[in-house]
Order: structure tokens, then C-alpha cells, then sequence
């Protein structure tokens, strides 16, 4: 009779049993792990060395640690940053010590989403991997340069995975369908839909495949047509790491698309981070960012269009107040630009910063009392609309003393080149009154 407390091991899913036991089978990462490639040398070089894997999620980050400890017939321990703390990380040290002096075996300590660590438990590493009692296998989609500790990361080199391509989710699934989804049979279309929904993951791809698997036993259908997979799928989002690479990725896209005037990859960046779940304020805060950065005085109404849009979205909401958003985004891709004010604005707080602090001049100053008058706040102050052309030439409005700047240069582009031919009018009418001193 059965154990009633017995339990069966549950099925492992499909992308750990596909996952590669030898390095000729791994998908993608050919920069890695072609031949003469760094990757390709560790693993042909005998020598283990501790490492950073960087990349986007199903790039094969963990396939690489566990092959690396095959490869070195090395003792295996894995730990997530998500889970972990210190306790883990010192049970983990004392196994590697009781395997070395037991077996004379090395340790792999791989850890996943270390970035998730803190300082603390970062630094817990160091003396375990400078003494060679562990070699340090971290994993990371999040950039290391910011993530993890310098003290680490000096430790480790670097290798960046990117995601896969078409190609090669092309053969990660035709490689699965031989090998677990025997009987099923799908179309080119159904084929191209499934690698475009996994969007460069092979995990996500292997996990698409599963779910279609039980759908087609559930329904008992061999042939898998595309509004099947839409059924049966739930595609989720395109990848877009609120707070992490792909965010200010995408982020620095959407700007440079807009500076750069290009009104449909503008639009295709906004929607590339809306779909991927951005907040639409935060959308609607960049675009008011580039209206006065890249666009300023060029096209005064940009900073308008840009608060207008989010204003509106804010009364609206989504789906509706999006378009708002991306009717500005298209306005201000299309705009003049000028960085004019942005570069004039820096220069001037830089100015200031290393300058010392310079009295108002007296004839600029406030007077609301007498006393304040009789001391002369204000005396010879010139009332600019007295003079021609509302323009009091050859005036000063600089502390005394203070050399000659000029930061703002209009750019000649937009509503600018107006003002730069107004203020280079106004500079003849200051020499002019100089001259007749």
C-alpha cells in the first residue's frame, strides 16, 4: 500500500529538461563561446576563474555556471539573491570547506540575481574567492557597473550575454519539438509567432511550448494553428525591466529618437515602454523634459504641448489620455531644436558655482522704504519701457566687477533665429549708446 504522505517528485518543466549537459549544445552567445571567443577559452583553458554573466533573462546564465562545473568536475552550489542572506552564504562556504577537504574538489558558487544582494553580502564573498576556496560564478540582468561592488567586481571578469535571435530560437525550437513535442504539428506562421512572442528568451520560448503541450492534450488537437496559440497564451509584455537596463534603455532611445526628429521612432519607443508597463507620468515628465532641453526657445509652444498632454492624460487616463501623450511626442519630434538654453543654463550654474558671491548692484535694488531710498537702492535705475524701443541701451545688469559673460547663443534655427537676430540688434544699440558716453 502507498505511503499516504508519499509523494511523487513533480515533473520538471520543459526548459530544464532541455537544458544543455554539453557545452556544443547551447544555444546563441556565439561572441562567448565560438571558437577563440572568451567564454570558449575558460572553459578550453583548465583554469577556473570567477566570473560576472550580464544579460536579459533566458540568455543561459545558469546553463553556463552548471556546464562550467561539469567542465571542471567541480562541486556545484547555487544560491539566489532573491532568497538568500548571509546565514545561506555561510552554510555555503563551510560545504565548499568540507568538500575540499574531503574530496580535494573545488567549488563553483553561483549566484543568481546578485545584484539583489546588499553591500554587505556582496563583501561576505571576498575572502573566500581571494583565498580559492570558491570560485564566484554571479548572474545578473541588471548592469554590474552600478550593481555590484567594486571590491567584486574587480575580482570577476565580466561577460555580457545578449538575447537570442530569430535564427537561434529557430533552432532551440525545432530542437525541443523533435525531442518533447512529438505529434504536434506546427505551421511556419505559428512558428514565427511563438519566437516573436519570446522575444529573445529561450526560457520564455520553452515555457510557450509547454503550455501549447498541455492546451493540445487538454483539447486533444494535433494540428496548432495560430488562434489556438492566442488562446492558450498569455503573451504578457514585451521586456522592459521597470527600473533596470532595459528601462533607461528605452528611456534614452524614446529621448535620442525625439532630439533626433524622428517622429515614428519616437512613437515606436513611447509605445515600446507603454507596453511594457511603464507609467504613462513618467512618459509624459520625459517628454516635458525634452521639450525645454532639446527643443526650448526653437519652438516655445513645445513646453505647452508637452504639459498639455500631461494634464490631459491625467483627466483621462489610459487607454485614452496615451494618445495625448503621443500626439505631443509626435509634435515634439517634429519641432526645431535647440539646446541653446539647456547649454546656457548649465554654463551659467557652473559659473556661479565657482564664482563668489557678488552684491546686487545699488541701482538695481528694491526700495520699498525711505530709508532705503536715502541710501540709494535704486538711484539712476533706468525704467526700460521709458527708452526707444523698450530697450534701455548700453544699461547693466551684472554685479560690478564681474567679467563679461555670454552663454546663451541662439541656435538659427525655429523662433530662435528671431531672437538671435533681436538680440544682435539690441547689442548694435548698446555699442551705439557706448559710443555716444
Amino acid at each position: 500500500m502507498t505511503d499516504l504522505f508519499e509523494q511523487n517528485e513533480p515533473a520538471a518543466p520543459l526548459a530544464e529538461r532541455l537544458r544543455p549537459s554539453e557545452l556544443k549544445d547551447v544555444v546563441g552567445q556565439s561572441h562567448l563561446l565560438g571558437p577563440g571567443k572568451p567564454l570558449r577559452l575558460a572553459f578550453e583553458s583548465g583554469k577556473l576563474h570567477s566570473m560576472i554573466l550580464w544579460g536579459p533573462p533566458g540568455t543561459g546564465k545558469t546553463t553556463l555556471a552548471r556546464l562550467m562545473s561539469v567542465a571542471f568536475d567541480a562541486e556545484f552550489i547555487a544560491l539566489s539573491a532573491v532568497l538568500a542572506g548571509v546565514k545561506d552564504i555561510r552554510e555555503a562556504i563551510e560545504r565548499a570547506r568540507i568538500v575540499l577537504q574531503q574530496s580535494g574538489r573545488h567549488t563553483i558558487l553561483f549566484v543568481d540575481e546578485v545584484h539583489r544582494f546588499n553591500k554587505s553580502q556582496q563583501d561576505a564573498f571576498l575572502p573566500y574567492v581571494e583565498q580559492g576556496l570558491i570560485t564566484f560564478i554571479g548572474a545578473t540582468t541588471e548592469n554590474p557597473s552600478f550593481e555590484v561592488n567594486n571590491a567584486l567586481l574587480s575580482r570577476a571578469q565580466v561577460y555580457v550575454l545578449t538575447a537570442l535571435s530569430e535564427s537561434e530560437l529557430r533552432t532551440l525550437f525545432e530542437r525541443a519539438t523533435s525531442l518533447a513535442l512529438q505529434g504536434l504539428v506546427f505551421t511556419d506562421e505559428v512558428r514565427s509567432l511563438l519566437i516573436d512572442y519570446a522575444d529573445g528568451d529561450a526560457r520564455r520560448l520553452l515555457n510557450f511550448l509547454e503550455q501549447i503541450k498541455i492546451a493540445a492534450a487538454t483539447e486533444e488537437v494535433a494540428e496548432i494553428g495560430v488562434e489556438f496559440v492566442q488562446s492558450a497564451l498569455f503573451r504578457g509584455a514585451h521586456r522592459f525591466d521597470k527600473g533596470g537596463d532595459e528601462f533607461y534603455d528605452q528611456i534614452s532611445a524614446l529621448h535620442k529618437s525625439l532630439r533626433g526628429s524622428s517622429p515614428d521612432a519616437t512613437l515606436y519607443w513611447m509605445c515600446r515602454m507603454l507596453d511594457g508597463g511603464a507609467d504613462p507620468r513618467y512618459v509624459a515628465r520625459r517628454l516635458v523634459r525634452a521639450s525645454v532641453e532639446d527643443i526650448g526657445l526653437a519652438d516655445p509652444r513645445a513646453l505647452g504641448v508637452a504639459l498639455e498632454a500631461a494634464e490631459t492624460y491625467e483627466r483621462l487616463g489610459s487607454p485614452e489620455g496615451e494618445l495625448a501623450l503621443a500626439q505631443a511626442a509626435l509634435y515634439l519630434a517634429c519641432a526645431p531644436k535647440s539646446n541653446a538654453a539647456y547649454l546656457a543654463y548649465n554654463k551659467m550654474r557652473s559659473f556661479i558655482d565657482g564664482d563668489k558671491s557678488r552684491r546686487v548692484p545699488e541701482h538695481l535694488r528694491n526700495a520699498p522704504t525711505r530709508l532705503m531710498k536715502d541710501l540709494g537702492f535704486g538711484r539712476d535705475y533706468r525704467y526700460a519701457h521709458d527708452d526707444p524701443e523698450a530697450y534701455a541701451a548700453g544699461e547693466n545688469y551684472f554685479p560690478e566687477g564681474m567679467p563679461e559673460v555670454k552663454f546663451y547663443e541662439p541656435a538659427m534655427r525655429g523662433f530662435e533665429a528671431k531672437i538671435a537676430e533681436r538680440l544682435a540688434h539690441l547689442r548694435e544699440l548698446d555699442k551705439q549708446a557706448k559710443k555716444n558716453e
